[in-house]
């Protein structure tokens, strides 16, 4: 197992629905996050709480920079429909990543001072799926 770092990182997310996902654009960053819900089932005369596990989740985010060439998150975001989604940690070796179907959320920062950022979030539409 190797350390990497997010250079070679890659976002691709499809125009439309059941599209083929294409890479974002000026894209800084991307998040994954995968928690499962629990649920208390403590009863009396138990020594400690008791937990229980649910159905697991994946959701996450995304930043980089703003691409007025391209309407790609933005038209992810407006019509609700699932988008296919791949996720690179390393593009360098393309046969490591996650994919699945998500939906978007988007936000565009435009300061007076500095670069302007679009931004969002997703979450599963699916199972997201780790390959290998």
């Amino acid at each position: 197992m190797a350390r990497l770092t997010g250079k070679r990182a890659r976002m691709y997310v499809a125009v439309s629905s059941g599209g083929t996902a294409t890479p974002l654009a000026y894209q800084a960053q991307w998040t994954l996050s995968s928690a499962t819900d629990t649920f208390e089932g403590t009863a009396f005369e138990d020594n400690n709480k008791t937990w229980f596990a649910g159905l697991p989740d994946a959701s996450g985010t995304f930043s980089g920079f703003l691409d007025d060439a391209t309407s790609q998150t933005y038209t992810a975001s407006r019509d609700g429909q699932p988008r296919n989604m791949y996720l690179y940690p390393n593009t360098g070796d393309p046969s490591k990543y996650f994919f699945g179907s998500a939906i978007f959320d988007f936000a565009v920062t435009v300061p007076n001072n500095g670069m302007a950022t679009v931004s969002g979030t997703w979450k599963a539409a699916g199972d997201i799926i780790r390959v290998p």
